[in-house]
């Protein structure tokens, strides 16, 4: 199931920069730093296949995964023990080096152990052999030194990791939700905000999984983290207002409208479900669900400070009105650069009982009531403004009308007798 929301369209008269920059960052790190893993992980498993280790890891790694089975009841790893098995039978030297040279608790376990595994001259060229192998490869592979290993946690790697992936089809897939959801953020934050919410969503993404990881040396990498906070503040900019949704089910897919913040529990719902019954799939449900409440908490708390959303987010854009409107708003401009007045009030009094949504709507019927600050249809339209504004978040431009009041209308009909 897959559920996301689009409410808008592209702007392409004012481009979402720092998204088109945080891809086309991610794509240069893909295919120019992590470009050589393959060519140093093949070095590695020739190296390794060339040397004693397989006589030495092979049995200990077959004892390893046994024991996780028997003692501490991890039911995944009986597929990675047949796996190892049939590879075993099957003299697949090659893909059995990959195997054992990849699982990095393995590693950590022959250090911790290596002692009770082997007698001391095996336990010494073990110990010369492996070493060299993870010094001269596996050390310099990307994840290993820029993705988050949680029992080697570091500030920079909270960041780095986020630009890593682990392979086509991740970063593909990575790219295209961080363009759905980045340009409507983008353009609700502002540039410099957004690029900071997103990397601290995906700062406490990793922090959430790492709680949860303490002790592992599997490294994570990807933006998966950073887009579920995106989804997180995407929601809750929106609030309870209603917005449209795209699903996917099957072969089935549609959209819908609903409150956006009804839909954070069903995310947050659907990754927890799947940590703790998809199995072993290698995604990090919990590092999702660390982000989408990182997003939606940072809006929630600096919602009306920091992270204020601009006024211009709500205002209509060309691009995103039907024809209908387009051509009312223009006829209603239309009057009230001839000063018909009366005329422009009734066009989008209309207007506004079709499209409740459009606080410039309402914006064009205050400065109408404006002119005459003597009838009550100013203290209307003012109450109406002020309460607008605060829903949206905006506590800027209510205390500016507000205080607009105050010197117009405030002696005519006062404000604080209602």
């Amino acid at each position: 199931m897959l559920i996301i929301p689009a409410e808008n369209a592209v702007n392409w008269k004012r481009p979402p920069w720092v998204t088109l920059g945080l891809m086309l960052s991610c794509v240069l790190v893909f295919l120019f730093y992590q470009a050589g893993d393959s060519r140093k992980l093949q070095q590695a498993v020739d190296a390794y296949v060339s040397s004693d280790l397989p006589l030495l890891e092979e049995p200990a790694y077959e004892d390893y995964l046994q024991r996780k089975i028997r003692f501490e009841g991890e039911d995944d790893q009986a597929l990675e023990l047949q796996r190892f098995q049939e590879l075993k039978a099957g003299g697949e030297r090659a893909w059995l080096a990959a195997s054992l040279l990849m699982d990095r608790e393995f590693y950590q376990y022959l250090l911790r152990n290596r002692d009770i595994i082997w007698a001391p001259a095996d336990r010494v060229l073990w110990l010369e052999q492996r070493s060299r192998i993870e010094e001269t490869y596996m050390e310099r592979l990307s994840a290993q030194q820029l993705g988050l290993i949680p029992a080697q946690l570091s500030l920079g790697t909270l960041v780095t990791y986020q630009f890593l992936h682990g392979g086509w089809g991740h970063i593909i897939g990575n790219l295209i939700f961080l363009f759905l959801l980045g340009f409507t953020v983008e353009k609700a934050l502002g540039p410099g905000r957004y690029l900071l919410a997103y990397l601290l969503c995906g700062a406490l993404s990793g922090a959430v999984f790492t709680v949860f990881s303490l002790g592992s040396y599997i490294p994570l990498v990807g933006a998966s983290g950073s887009i579920s906070g995106l989804m997180g503040m995407y929601v809750a900019i929106y609030g309870l207002k209603k917005i449209r949704f795209f699903y996917f089910l099957g072969v089935y897919f549609n959209y819908f409208r609903a409150p956006a913040l009804a839909i954070l529990p069903v995310w947050l719902g659907k990754e927890i479900y799947d940590y703790w019954f998809a199995g072993a799939t290698g995604v990090a449900y919990l590092a999702h669900a660390g982000g989408l409440v990182a997003g939606a908490g940072l809006v929630w708390l600096l919602g009306k400070s920091w992270l204020q959303v601009s006024e211009a987010f709500f205002e209509p854009q060309e691009n995103e009105q039907d024809e209908r409107f387009t051509t009312g708003y223009a006829q209603a401009m239309a009057s009230l650069g001839r000063m018909d007045f009366d005329l422009a009030r009734r066009q989008f009094e209309a207007m506004r009982e079709q499209y409740p949504d459009r606080p410039i709507l309402l914006e064009h019927l205050y400065n109408l009531a404006k002119l005459r600050p003597d009838r009550p249809e100013y203290l209307s339209r003012t109450r109406e403004l002020m309460n607008d504004t605060l829903s949206r978040r905006q506590p800027e431009q209510m205390i500016a009308t507000w205080q607009e009041y105050l010197s117009k209308g405030e002696s005519h009909h006062p404000l604080a007798a209602q």
